[in-house]
């Protein structure tokens, strides 16, 4: 996590997701248990994206028991896959208390002004939100204070940026940074997670992201 000087901006750089037992022992010790991944990774990056959450919802207390693993300062980004179900989906993930992070909302179908108009609507401005579009359609779509994944410009306080062409060599990520060093400079908070794979790689692209910037 870093901050500026001035604008004290903040990134927050991690993987998607933590809980690989493939990662012993190049991130997790070889003999650490799975029920200690979290606190572990906690102590290395600042934040995790969550995409267990689009696929079954944990229930309030799971997202307590993570929410106390974690450092004061560390954010979950978390998956929401039913753009319909934003209140129940809401009033779940605020289990994780100042941990919680911005909620990324996977939209699978064409654009459709209305439907992203009821979208924004029903969405809390206490909570960051990033639109993660999956149809071509809607590029360039206005979602005022919502970020849109992966869009370097825009209204909203924040960036969401999810990196999911590995690998990533060492000139790959001294552009990333270069990306991200203006938006920090502006006050603009970046999210960005590297995609999961077997090998440990998301998270050292991470730390040594978090190097370059």
């Amino acid at each position: 996590m870093t901050a500026t000087g001035a604008s004290l901006a903040r990134l927050y750089v991690g993987a998607s997701g933590f809980s690989y037992p493939t990662w012993r022992p190049g991130v997790y010790p070889a003999g650490l248990k799975p029920a200690e991944f979290l606190h572990h990774y906690a102590e290395r990056l600042a934040s995790v994206e969550l995409n267990t959450t689009g696929y079954r919802l944990p229930a309030e207390e799971q997202f307590r028991r993570w929410a106390e693993e974690t450092p004061e300062g560390f954010r979950f980004a978390v998956k929401m896959a039913h753009p319909g179900r934003v209140e129940a989906f809401t009033d779940r993930v605020r289990a994780l208390g100042e941990r919680l992070g911005p909620i990324r909302i996977v939209v699978q179908q064409r654009r459709g002004d209305a439907f992203l108009e009821r979208l924004l609507g029903s969405l809390d401005p206490e909570l960051r939100w990033a639109l993660d579009f999956r149809h071509d359609s809607w590029a360039g779509a206005d979602t005022g204070s919502a970020a849109t994944v992966n869009a370097l410009e825009g209204e909203a306080s924040f960036r969401y940026l999810r990196l999911r062409e590995p690998p990533y060599d060492e000139a790959a990520l001294t552009a990333w940074a270069g990306r991200i060093r203006p938006l920090l400079a502006a006050g603009t908070d970046v999210y960005l997670y590297f995609k999961h794979e077997d090998a440990p790689t998301a998270p050292a692209y991470a730390q040594r992201l978090l190097e370059l910037t």
